[in-house]
């Protein structure tokens, strides 16, 4: 047995060496690997830490990791984190477009003609698409909220502790590590997916995310701070079993998870014993399942947990803890006066157009919850690949800079649209819709749109755009138009003719943009219709009509979307007017009006169409007549089998949210119900349907895809109609 005195000595040792190390704690370097929404793991790891006063001395972090990390390092709280992640609307943040409620009228009808994703740039010689599906507009906004960009721009190099953020040079293939410059630009660089989210380009380089080429970035780490215990924490996607890789889209998906594991493995194989591996329990959360960021937190913290006894012999004592952690934690000051602002980087679009969005005013406090949407109004006027902003002191003068970057692949673009739809009173149809899109075309922001369609209608059409001022508040539009397309005559439930109608339009207008409510025009119309009759009765005559008059349209949209609104208004009034005319060639007038209304409760949004076409003066000709039949516009009846002189209609609907789409496509899956009523006026057939309401109830299911609307529905009349509709695309 030992003598008395050796143990005595071996206690001296032993006291000593804990003295020493509560004097001399260890060094700590944490590790925050990628791995998408998995990443919110880390989240319950840093409140385990913070639970048991475990600090730390320096962070390297990928992807979701990355984002933490820097938001961690420039002071933001676990608590905070766990609250930005649960206010913020993933579905919507992955969507760059703004709130359908924020773009001017002219953006709007583009949006409902063509499809958002088709575009494709014309630009040197060539067709050049889109570097990504998602921009990262949106994503980087969340970012400035998060590290509080309003207050200033965190730079990597001043953080409150060493911080190393991994991206990949998609052109190169090389790692690249931030360990200075703009924080939040380093986060969009590190989670830019490659082929989802367009490449960061950051001083010439595009950047992707880190994961790549190293998705656990354990050797960073070390060469950051020489820490003598590191704390890594992998929330990887694991690889797909075989059985579940068929579709292109999870075959690319293992590709990167196969690159990822890859990298992931050389890092593990760097820990050493004293370092410390948690690896949560993440199954059945994938790297898209953002809206499950409180689950993953939780489950990064029971991971934590588990290896609290080993965490504990890291911590510091509360005063050592409190004052490391005050270290940590970032003064959080009013906002900055501005004291001046200025558009920066253009060449193409003029900064006027740009500052009429804006309104911060000079040596008042920055607003950052308007800023943001402001620079999403911006962005929504389809000249950008991104906005953003930045505060830099000069002299002691705080100047917000606005840095909008014009779109790489502009400013000329080819848009397109297709549309399916079948029926069961009229069989099936398609349509085929593009257009080029010239932009820029002057100081003023002149555009020119020419497009053409092939299907059920064709026709080719020209519009030139000229707003009157950099401002863009006035404008003066000229468009010439010629469309051919097949209209069918019923009888009854008999379709007993189809006229081929060719018509031909030409109008000049000056209009007046009432901001993002809606635009009023005002101008003259030329009309030339040539009817021809195909096949049926010749109940209709087929002389040909030439007239043209004074025309006005009165467009008011405060829709949240431009399909499936959930809450919102839209009015529209035109008219149009010949004058008298003479007895060879009767003049007429048109009267339109329509109101649609939509507003949510609960799960369920209600809505109401209530529509009207008159003739003021004269009567209509035939094929410029009201009409009404078709989807939701009568639906026991077929698309125009009613028409006549003038028409008054009205729906309620509701639809109850059955399903979300998935991320990054914003919008519902519905079922819906409506009950209808319309009324005639002299039609211009003989009808048993005059003299009374015509009642039609309505069952369908709809919601959004890729290619626009899709719906499924039935329709049925008390009076003796009845139609089944499929649609897909924008009509």
């Amino acid at each position: 047995m030992p003598s008395r005195a050796a143990l005595l000595s071996a206690a001296a040792l032993l006291f000593a060496s804990l003295a020493g190390a509560a004097a001399n704690p260890p060094r700590i370097g944490l590790v925050l690997g990628g791995g998408g929404a998995r990443g919110a793991a880390h989240i319950g790891v840093l409140e385990v830490l913070e639970r048991l006063r475990v600090p730390v001395h320096c962070v390297a972090g990928t992807s979701m990791g990355a984002i933490v990390a820097g938001a961690f390092t420039s002071g933001v709280s676990p608590e905070r984190m766990r609250a930005e992640m649960a206010i913020a609307d993933w579905a919507d943040i992955f969507d760059d477009s703004p709130n359908y409620t924020e773009l001017e009228l002219r953006h709007k009808r583009l949006a409902q003609r063509f499809l958002p994703g088709s575009e494709l740039g014309l630009a040197d010689g060539g067709v050049r698409a889109p570097p990504g599906v998602v921009a990262g507009q949106k994503v980087k906004q969340f970012f400035n909220r998060l590290v509080r960009a309003d207050l200033g721009d965190p730079d990597i190099a001043h953080t409150a502790l060493p911080l190393a953020i991994v991206a990949t040079d998609i052109g190169t293939g090389e790692r690249v590590i931030f360990r200075a410059g703009s924080l939040t630009r380093a986060m969009r660089a590190s989670m830019s997916v490659p082929g989802l989210m367009a490449p960061a380009e950051v001083d010439g380089r595009k950047l992707v995310d880190g994961g790549l080429v190293d998705n656990l970035p354990v050797k960073e780490v070390r060469e950051l701070c020489r820490p003598d215990v590191v704390i890594a924490v992998n929330v990887g996607t694991p690889l797909l079993a075989p059985r579940e890789v068929g579709s292109l889209l999870t075959v690319t998906a293992q590709m990167v998870a196969i690159l990822t594991e890859q990298n992931v493995t050389r890092s593990l194989a760097e820990l050493t014993p004293q370092d410390i591996y948690i690896r949560p329990a993440l199954d059945g959360i994938g790297p898209g399942d953002f809206d499950r960021h409180a689950e993953a937190a939780e489950r990064g913290r029971a991971a934590a947990e588990a290896l609290a006894g080993r965490l504990a012999s890291l911590a510091l004592p509360p005063s050592a803890y409190t004052a490391w952690q005050q270290g940590l934690q970032r003064a959080t000051p009013q906002p900055p006066r501005v004291d001046a602002v200025e558009v920066a980087g253009l060449v193409r679009v003029n900064p006027e157009a740009v500052a009429r969005h804006l309104s911060q005013r000079t040596g008042e406090p920055l607003d950052a919850e308007r800023l943001q949407r402001e620079l999403l109004r911006v962005y929504g006027d389809g000249h950008y690949e991104n906005v953003d902003y930045e505060l830099v002191n000069l002299g002691g003068r705080r100047l917000l800079r606005v840095l909008p970057v014009e779109k790489r692949w502009g400013p000329d673009y080819l848009r397109f649209a297709l549309a399916l739809a079948s029926t069961l009173g009229q069989g099936s149809t398609y349509s085929l819709r593009a257009a080029w899109q010239k932009t820029w075309l002057n100081a003023w922001g002149a555009e020119l749109l020419l497009q053409g369609e092939l299907g059920r209608s064709s026709g080719a059409a020209a519009e030139w755009l000229q707003p009157l001022g950099a401002a863009q508040r006035w404008f003066a539009d000229a468009s010439v138009a010629y469309r051919r397309e097949r209209q069918d005559l019923f009888l009854g439930e008999s379709r007993v003719a189809q006229y081929l109608v060719e018509r031909s339009t030409a109008e000049a207008a000056l209009g007046l943009n009432l901001g993002r409510l809606g635009a009023l025009r005002i101008g003259r119309r030329e009309l030339l219709l040539r009817p021809g009759l195909e096949t049926g009765l010749p109940l209709l005559p087929t002389t040909s009509l030439h007239r043209s008059g004074w025309l006005a349209t009165l467009e008011l949209d405060q829709l949240d979307r431009v399909w499936f609104p959930t809450r919102g208004w839209a009015l529209r009034a035109s008219w149009f007017d010949t004058g008298n005319g003479s007895a060879d060639r009767p003049g007429y007038s048109k009267s339109s009006a329509e109101l649609r209304l939509a507003w949510p409760v609960a799960d369920t949004v209600f809505g109401a169409r209530v529509a009207s076409t008159v003739s003021p003066r004269g009567t209509l000709p035939p094929f410029d007549a009201a009409s009404l039949g078709g989807f939701l516009n009568l639906s026991g009846y077929s698309s125009g089998q009613l028409l006549a002189d003038s028409v008054h209609y009205a729906h309620l609907r509701t639809e109850r949210i059955v399903g979300k789409l998935p991320l990054g496509l914003r919008g519902d899956l519905r079922l819906g119900a409506a009950i209808e009523v319309g009324r005639l006026g002299q039609p211009l057939v003989p009808s048993r349907l005059t003299g009374g309401w015509i009642d039609s109830a309505t069952l369908y299911l709809g919601g959004q895809t890729p290619l626009g609307p899709v719906y499924l529905g039935a329709g049925y009349s008390s009076r003796g109609g009845a139609n089944a509709y499929l649609f897909i695309g924008a009509p």
